[in-house]
């Protein structure tokens, strides 16, 4: 195989180029796409390196045909991926309700912009209900929610991974702010840190007939008979249970006598850090918890911190109206620590608002 970096490298890069060249570093075979700001740069970078290392990109009529050729081409043993946003996210919900039904290792970067509709072309926080449960499944799906370019790249790598290994589909959850602005981060080849990549396999035209030399695949996303479906609903739930610590991630900083923990995801934990960095300066004792799986959840983790903190009350805060909200409330249902929000949606929160908003309800 074809070394895409190389030796470990420091580079400087927009977050939409970091995703093509860890597509690259993961050995992703083939993009899908249609464009959409704030991720069209991922389709230009591939299909700019994509030539230069036998690697394949083609542009549909739409996203819902993104999504489907996905679909297809994973089944034949090719590693494809996607990347969309906003109305776009939207339209895959089909192709990603079959990739969940068929239990497909369908990998899709999304970017976030802001909504509804068309909305803006900058930045959101806003699609985190559709992407965690949207179509009409039970969102047996995987989102990373990334905060830095060094993230977009570690975690298109580890998405393919995650993807292919336990088969559901997988979800970078970044923003129209990562997608666009540079920052540095270190470019590696996966070997040189351990991490071994999966390869690819086919799912159809399999060696050996079925019943004599193999298992049929079942590869199926509609059933004849209530009954089915039942059975292969719970089984794919007891399947993404029994792997979701597995996969289950977040990060917390200075939670251990914190009087009060900012719960934020993504971009807005990087303002949430800073803020308590600057309360911690001024005596007051704030910590922050980020869940980087938004599904699963970090629910115990979570828990676990609420319970070795002295936390009185909990701040939300999100560049949306609730989604996050809506998640932790589900996840710590029967706690009884005071909540407070600060939602912006659509709009950038610094560390600025936090600290205000801090000093507002203590």
């Amino acid at each position: 195989m074809q070394k895409v970096i190389g030796e470990t490298k420091k580079a400087f890069l927009t977050g939409n180029e970091a995703i093509a060249w860890g597509c690259l570093a993961a050995e992703a075979d083939m993009m899908f796409g249609y464009p959409i700001t704030p991720q069209n740069e991922i389709m230009h970078y591939w299909t700019r390196l994509a030539p230069k290392y036998g690697k394949e990109f083609l542009q549909t009529e739409d996203e819902i045909s993104a999504g489907f050729t996905v679909c297809g081409a994973i089944q034949s043993g090719i590693k494809a991926f996607t990347a969309t946003a906003g109305p776009g996210n939207v339209l895959m919900q089909e192709p990603f309700g079959m990739a969940e039904g068929m239990r497909l290792p369908f990998f899709a970067i999304i970017q976030q912009r802001g909504g509804p509709s068309s909305g803006t072309v900058i930045y959101s926080q806003q699609e985190v209900s559709l992407t965690c449960y949207g179509g009409n499944g039970e969102g047996h799906r995987i989102v990373y929610s990334t905060a830095t370019h060094q993230e977009l790249y570690d975690y298109t790598i580890k998405g393919f991974n995650t993807a292919w290994k336990y088969r559901f589909p997988t979800y970078l959850l970044g923003d129209g702010y990562q997608a666009k602005m540079r920052e540095p981060l270190e470019m590696y080849e996966p070997s040189e840190r351990g991490i071994d990549i999966i390869k690819p396999y086919p799912l159809l035209g399999l060696e050996g007939h079925i019943g004599t030399d193999r298992e049929p695949q079942h590869l199926r996303n509609i059933y004849s008979m209530e009954e089915e479906l039942y059975d292969v609903v719970l089984k794919n739930d007891a399947d993404y249970n029994s792997v979701r610590q597995e996969i289950t991630e977040y990060s917390e900083f200075n939670c251990e006598n914190a009087e009060v923990i900012i719960i934020s995801h993504g971009v807005v934990s990087r303002a949430a850090e800073d803020a308590v960095k600057v309360l911690r300066a001024q005596g007051i004792k704030a910590g922050s918890f980020r869940p980087i799986t938004l599904r699963p959840f970090p629910r115990e983790q979570l828990l676990a911190v609420l319970e070795k903190s002295n936390a009185k009350k909990l701040l939300i805060t999100e560049s949306a109206l609730g989604q996050l909200e809506r998640i932790v409330k589900y996840e710590i249902y029967g706690q009884t620590l005071p909540i407070e929000t600060l939602f912006m949606p659509g709009v950038g929160i610094i560390d600025y608002d936090i600290i205000q908003k801090i000093k507002s309800i203590i």
